[in-house]
């Protein structure tokens, strides 16, 4: 891989999160509103740890396995709709209940929050198989530049997200809990849309 098609790299991730928050960026900026930047830290953890393996997963070549695989892939795919609609109206419940009355998370529930979040998008694995191959050179060893396309993939993911946790936290500590409930809500309702949104493709691809 040389320089060049590194850069172009580079900008085509850079131009792909130029899109509004997605599930796992919301339920970030929820947590960060709700306990703050440090205490939603693992919720970022879990995030970037599902989308190594899904990295790991198309960098190995399995994506075939999953798409040859129409059942399974559909039971995925309607399995991680559930999850994100179950995160969603918990984020809107949270966020119109008493802070007095609210329990604090523990960090691994924080993490297992963010790692099945991200890992409920089946489409990951074959978005990375689909996006790295464009920037592989096949006369090179293919695994070291995958290793450098994903870790380059999950900093930049990281520093997005640390930028969105900090600046809702921010709003939080700013303008208060007034903003807190209704930044809450309207996370909760972003991570619903989004589960609509895949279920109206998974359904949409059932019926071909």
């Amino acid at each position: 891989m040389t320089l060049d098609t590194f850069l172009i790299y580079l900008a085509t991730v850079l131009v792909f999160f130029a899109h509004p928050p997605g599930p796992s960026q919301l339920l970030f900026i929820g947590g960060s509103m709700q306990h703050g930047l440090r205490r939603a830290l693992p919720i970022m953890a879990g995030d970037l740890g599902a989308n190594a393996i899904q990295i790991v997963i198309a960098g190995f070549g399995l994506t075939s396995l999953i798409v040859l695989s129409a059942d399974a892939f559909a039971a995925i795919k309607w399995a991680g709709v559930g999850y994100l609609l179950w995160i969603g109206l918990r984020m809107i419940r949270d966020a119109t209940t008493p802070r007095t009355l609210k329990p604090v998370p523990s960090r691994g529930h924080l993490f297992q929050r963010g790692f099945m979040t991200s890992a409920a998008n089946p489409y990951a694995v074959v978005f990375f198989a689909a996006l790295f191959p464009q920037f592989i050179d096949p006369t090179r060893p293919v695994l070291p530049q995958v290793a450098i396309l994903g870790v380059t993939y999950l900093i930049i993911d990281g520093a997005i997200l640390l930028a969105m946790g900090a600046f809702a936290a921010k709003l939080v500590a700013t303008f208060g809990a007034t903003v807190q409930k209704w930044l809450g809500i309207g996370s909760g309702v972003g991570l619903i849309a989004a589960a609509e949104a895949i279920a109206m493709r998974t359904s949409a691809e059932t019926a071909k």
